[in-house]
């Protein structure tokens, strides 16, 4: 018996939904792309706080075969960009390919069928002779390991699931953490509490935020004039690029320090304050955030910045390390996100029985970002060492898809050589020594001993050089045994 699908796709998030795309264009039908929630948009769909939205120009973070000429400014909001999203998905009528409220569960190679078996939370489970993940790397909330945190007697939520029922107006409300959604949600949240704590771990290097809305000129422009959007989104690409090209692991590069201290120092007089909020660490070691509302924020006689360590949690609030105790009404986590498992819960087991998380055991590794020795036929959108520091998720996406499409046409189960595969990583780490990321500093893409699981080496343009050619050479066939007469 054969597969229910030719594929099957994990996640209807920008990667899903541009992997079903894709397969459509190309006049494939047999696919199913399984979605745990009721509708598309993944991070998108999830992150509602006050203040979300990207920190990459909408007419590159968007798929280049579906331009908006529509973008209402230069970097959009999260209602913006799920709107463009959804209409992409109601245009090619994809909904008729999407199995909404299907999580995924685990999924196993059956060596003797030659095809995938996914299960889903329901009990359910479907076949599919290729399976493709769209996990997404930021998707799966972290909270901090404080002593006493289930203890708060107060309201607590995390960023990634904001409680849109606690009305924060009046309230005495602690922030932990301030990473890149803390900065977009504490200036929105200031305004309306009567008192916001932010407890900091370390500070970040912060740009201005140069947004503005479009014009109904260029709006006009960009709907009869095609090739202008397209101008754009290549000038866009462009100074993405060169914004790597200089950075260095322990240097800081002499054409950006100036841009984030001149920011500081404009925003924040107080030097008590700006010297709290000024990095320690190279510039790029962790992700550069841009920002024009933060910093005031931070200077309200209704916020406090707190540096000193939390040491634990009480029914009143948040106990510091120097003893004292903040009392607070709501405490809201913009502690990040568990970032190395990249499968989430997910279990998945390939030839032999040997699951992902066996052959992890030492910390993700792919081959190209896309593939693991021991598992056929399964390919990773936004895989280990495929995310940026610098540019669009959605143009490497696009040339990962590209890659898998070449591969699917080979029509046979394959599964990347180890050898391949491990040579690649070594590279691949050896690369990573050079970047930015290999600094001083503590950042969510490495490990604690060092390595670098999530960011790519070089320019977005490489990478998809790197992918542009399926080279079957890399790969081994894997036998399926004959069905009985």
């Amino acid at each position: 018996m054969g597969a229910d699908y030719k594929v099957a796709i994990l996640g209807a998030g920008f990667a899903g939904l541009c992997m079903g795309l894709r397969l459509q264009a190309q006049g494939q039908t047999s696919f199913v792309i399984l979605e745990k929630a009721d509708r598309v948009g993944g991070t998108w769909r999830e992150n509602v706080y006050p203040g979300s939205g990207c920190d990459i120009p909408s007419h590159l973070y968007s798929y280049s075969f579906e331009p908006n000429p529509d973008w209402p400014e230069i970097y959009s909001a999260q209602p913006d960009i799920l709107a463009y999203i959804e209409g992409v998905v109601e245009k090619h009528q994809l909904s008729s390919h999407i199995r909404f409220n299907a999580e995924v569960v685990g999924a196993a190679w059956d060596e003797a069928g030659g095809f995938w078996r996914i299960a889903t939370a329901s009990g359910g489970y479907v076949t599919a002779e290729t399976f493709v993940t769209a996990w997404g790397q930021l998707n799966r909330p972290k909270l901090p390991p404080i002593e006493g945190r289930d203890d708060f007697a107060g309201q607590a939520f995390h960023s990634a699931h904001w409680d849109t029922s606690v009305d924060l107006a009046g309230k005495r409300v602690a922030v932990i953490g301030n990473g890149a959604s803390a900065i977009q949600f504490v200036p929105a949240v200031a305004k309306t509490a009567a008192t916001l704590t932010l407890f900091q771990r370390s500070p970040n290097w912060l740009v201005p935020r140069m947004n503005r809305p479009y014009t109904e000129a260029e709006k006009a422009q960009f709907k009869a004039q095609p090739a202008a959007m397209e101008k754009v989104r290549g000038e866009i690409f462009e100074m993405a690029e060169a914004r790597l090209a200089a950075k260095r692991a322990g240097t800081l590069p002499v054409e950006e320090v100036p841009i984030p201290l001149a920011h500081l120092h404009a925003q924040v007089a107080d030097p008590a304050l700006r010297a709290k909020l000024t990095p320690d660490y190279e510039i790029g070691c962790k992700r550069v955030l841009i920002s024009n509302d933060f910093y005031p924020a931070l200077t309200r006689p209704n916020v406090e910045l707190v540096t000193e360590a939390i040491a634990r949690m009480t029914p009143q609030g948040v106990v510091d390390a120097t003893g004292r105790l903040h009392e607070v009404d709501v405490v809201i986590y913009a502690t990040g996100f568990e970032t190395k498992s990249f499968a989430g819960e997910t279990a998945i087991t390939g030839l032999g029985g040997v699951s992902l998380a066996q052959a992890w055991q030492d910390g993700p590794e792919a081959y190209l970002g896309l593939a693991v020795s021991g598992f056929p036929n399964l390919f990773m959108l936004y895989g280990p060492n495929t995310n940026l520091g610098h540019n669009s998720i959605i143009y490497m996406i696009e040339a990962q898809v590209e890659y898998v499409l070449q591969a699917l046409a080979a029509g046979r189960p394959l599964s990347v050589k180890a050898e391949v595969m491990a040579r690649y990583n070594e590279e691949i780490q050896q690369r990573l020594a050079h970047t930015p990321w290999a600094g001083t500093c503590t950042s969510w893409y490495k490990t604690a001993d060092g390595k670098i699981l999530n960011n790519w080496p070089d320019t977005a343009r490489a990478y998809a050089e790197a992918v542009a050619v399926f080279d079957p050479a890399a790969y081994d066939v894997v036998k399926v045994p004959e069905p009985a007469e």
